[in-house]
């Protein structure tokens, strides 16, 4: 008898050919395919990364044609509420493109706490950055200088939402939620025309529920995520020329360090 499936992985994808290429070859290569199912959602890219998919035996690919009133941002939790009405396993986990795993365990990491906490509804995180605690205090430190700066001279550039956690909601780059509390909550990640899973996790929380916010460092362990890389790519959507100067480098730092010519050289993790 087959082993009932755990997990639904939703993946959507646009225009990201080479990048989309690695982070499915990263999960065949460290992913239990005895416990998930990967569905990926194309937003109508009519580019090399669409007939890639359409060759995936092991993917189940939804080919999305956009709404009249589509954003960058509503296309893509669009995408994954056309995958998300078709899950059926307890647990379903969104994924971008640009999410890369690293190790054979995981998946692993974001089901345990489930299992521990009875009350949990979410797993996962609101950025996915390896920054040091130097880093970090730098951070808090520019933030309330900004803040002195704006309340004596009315500095513009302090944004008070910047470290208020109160604020802070589980992110699609990798969020895993229970699919029963979905369905109860009648949710999903489009809910309220926000960012993917923002109103979806205020419900959650509003409902009494428990959300885990895995710190950075650690699930980074097991997880990277190049961050905004469609973006980068496909400047049409909407980028600066700095942030694609800086995103382009960022971007090919992080390929560099994984290797990510053997990986798009290595064909057998597409069987």
């Amino acid at each position: 008898m087959a082993k009932e499936k755990k997990v639904t992985i939703l993946v959507p994808n646009y225009k990201t050919p080479e990048i989309t290429k690695i982070c499915l070859r990263l999960l065949r290569k460290f992913t239990d395919f005895s416990q998930v199912e990967v569905v990926v959602i194309d937003n109508n890219s009519q580019d090399a990364s669409l007939a890639y998919l359409r060759g995936l035996s092991w993917i189940k690919l939804i080919e999305r044609q956009p709404a009249p009133d589509d954003t960058v941002p509503l296309s893509h939790s669009r995408a994954l509420d056309l995958a998300l009405a078709e899950v059926k396993t307890p647990f379903v986990l969104s994924i971008h493109t640009d999410t890369f795993v690293k190790r054979s365990d995981w998946l692993d990491v974001l089901l345990k706490p489930f299992d521990e906490q009875p009350a949990l509804a979410g797993v996962g995180s609101w950025k996915l950055e390896s920054k040091t605690a130097l880093q970090r205090w730098g951070i808090q430190f520019e933030q309330c200088w900004k803040k002195a700066l704006h309340q004596c001279f009315g500095y513009r550039g302090y944004n008070p939402n910047r470290l208020d956690q109160s604020k802070y909601y589980l992110r699609s780059h990798c969020a895993m939620y229970r699919t029963d509390v979905i369905r109860a909550l009648n949710t999903s990640f489009s809910d309220g025309d926000q960012t993917a899973g923002k109103v979806m996790h205020e419900k959650m929380v509003a409902a009494g529920y428990q959300m885990l916010f895995l710190d950075s460092l650690q699930l980074g362990e097991y997880v990277d995520h190049l961050n905004h890389a469609t973006l980068i790519f496909n400047p049409q959507l909407g980028t600066s020329d700095k942030n694609m100067r800086e995103g382009t480098k960022r971007i090919n730092a992080k390929l560099r360090g994984i290797d990510g010519e053997a990986i798009l050289a290595d064909s057998c993790l597409d069987q």
